[in-house]
């Protein structure tokens, strides 16, 4: 079923979930381009806050008095959006579905906009909301019209969604999820896959089902358009392709070195050299995000001064490796990392720019099911870690499974400096052992407790 309304015609858009990262950049854009936005979300927070300041009209109450009169009045002059993280026992989608009122994920609502726009999609199991918020500051820093649609809170410009100035000679950036297979509504014209680790099973079901989905959003690709992948993946491409890596692959990273905690490179590409790029944002994963940006941008039209130019003053994005603290004594780092992939190349880059600093993590696994499907892994990647400690299980859109708890990853981690522990207990032991090198992990509510771990450090 395809969206029939057109842009002339509507009316009003209202969401379910619009507190959400990647809905309330689809809220800005129809706010931006002149359309009322109201939403309800489960939790008011500091991005809902803010959406209500841009103009969107909010409400936290599952009550269908607060839908909007003009949108139940007129639904054919609405859109309806909503984000799988809506349980069916919610009261208001309930009511809508019973008036026959068609509801629309984001992913479809994305590949509605980028139909009418040149589109530069970023996929991957990691890597995909650093290196999608790199090419929109790409773009933008060279003087590009961009419009971007984001998956994390850009540090350049505080937002999540960056608008177009102008009708004329659009750009659009969209971080392209897998996550229950939305990014198969896209038909980009470029596009690039950072990854394609197992991940989501409680959707997918298995390794070969996310490669295909993989698969199947790569053959989206329109006609002449550009496909790069990093160098090991098994993806395949109609179109131009090409690959990307530390020492390997059409555009490459070599030279790496570690200047005051930060990372330098030179970027090897098809045709030439740019030689170095200093990186405001560490890891050495970060860097193969800045290749991956850079081939889109090339793609795009980018010169070699402009990418070194972008690169060197992006300042990432929020919770993707971000320093809270960083003083003679005490740094204080903390990541989205939830998979255990991710947490490798986290720990892993931090240990490399600390050399011999021992080194504390915190980590929230998120979701039971995950827990279950990576046990080992987790204990492997977080075992980099000097002493670890373990929150509970971040449950998101999970119901408990049980006998899968934060104890099994702790019994995985192959030393003895361990801890299952609650937020308070961990603050007060932050406070006693004061470490000089923390990183926190996770994607669940762990960031509400990151000033108190800050003061306790600071104290």
């Amino acid at each position: 079923m395809r969206i029939q309304i057109s842009l002339s015609e509507l009316k009003h858009v209202y969401f379910l979930g619009i507190g959400g990262i990647g809905m309330s950049a689809i809220a800005r854009w129809f706010l931006h381009n002149g359309f009322p936005v109201s939403g309800y979300d489960k939790t008011e927070s500091p991005l809902t806050r803010q959406l209500a300041a841009e103009g969107m009209h909010i409400h936290y109450e599952d009550s269908i008095e607060l839908i909007p009169a003009i949108a139940l009045e007129n639904p054919e002059q609405c859109l309806f959006i909503f984000t799988p993280a809506i349980p069916n026992t919610h009261l208001g989608k309930q009511f809508l579905e019973s008036k026959g009122i068609a509801l629309w994920k984001r992913s479809q609502i994305l590949g509605w906009i980028t139909e009418q726009i040149p589109t530069l999609a970023v996929a991957g199991t990691h890597g995909k909301t650093t290196t999608s918020s790199l090419l929109a500051h790409l773009l933008k820093h060279a003087g590009k019209n961009v419009t971007a649609f984001l998956g994390g809170i850009t540090q350049n410009y505080g937002t999540n969604f960056i608008p177009n100035e102008g009708p004329e000679n659009v750009i659009c950036v969209v971080e392209a999820d897998e996550y229950d297979r939305s990014f198969l509504t896209l038909h980009p014209q470029a596009a690039v896959v950072t990854s394609t680790d197992a991940d989501h099973l409680d959707i997918y079901g298995g390794a070969e089902q996310v490669l295909e989905s993989f698969q199947l959003f790569t053959d989206q690709i329109q006609p002449n358009g550009f496909f790069i992948q990093k160098a090991g993946l098994s993806l395949q491409s109609k179109e131009k392709n090409a690959t990307f890596g530390i020492e390997k692959g059409d555009f490459q990273a070599l030279n790496i070195r570690i200047q005051d905690h930060r990372m330098v490179f030179d970027m090897q590409y098809p045709g030439g050299k740019i030689e170095e790029i200093p990186m405001r944002i560490p890891g050495f994963h970060n860097i193969e995000n800045a290749l991956a940006a850079s081939a889109l941008g090339m793609f795009a039209g980018l010169r070699a001064d402009e990418i070194h130019a972008g690169i060197s003053t992006f300042k990432g994005v929020k919770r993707r490796f971000e320093y809270h603290l960083e003083s003679e004594n005490h740094v204080m780092i903390d990541d989205y990392a939830h998979h255990p992939t991710e947490i490798e190349a986290c720990l892993r880059s931090v240990k490399a720019l600390y050399p011999g600093v021992p080194l504390t993590a915190v980590f929230q696994p998120h979701l039971f099911s995950r827990t279950r499907d990576f046990l080992d892994d987790f204990g492997k990647s977080l075992g980099l870690a000097d002493e670890v400690y373990l929150l509970d299980i971040y449950p998101a859109r999970e119901l408990p499974i049980p006998g899968i708890s934060s104890e099994l990853v702790l019994e995985k981690i192959p030393h003895v400096h361990k801890q299952v522990i609650s937020k308070s207990d961990l603050i007060l032991r932050i406070n006693e052992k004061k470490p000089a090198l923390l990183v926190t992990m996770g994607a669940g509510d762990i960031d509400l407790v990151l000033n108190d771990l800050k003061m306790a450090l600071s104290s």
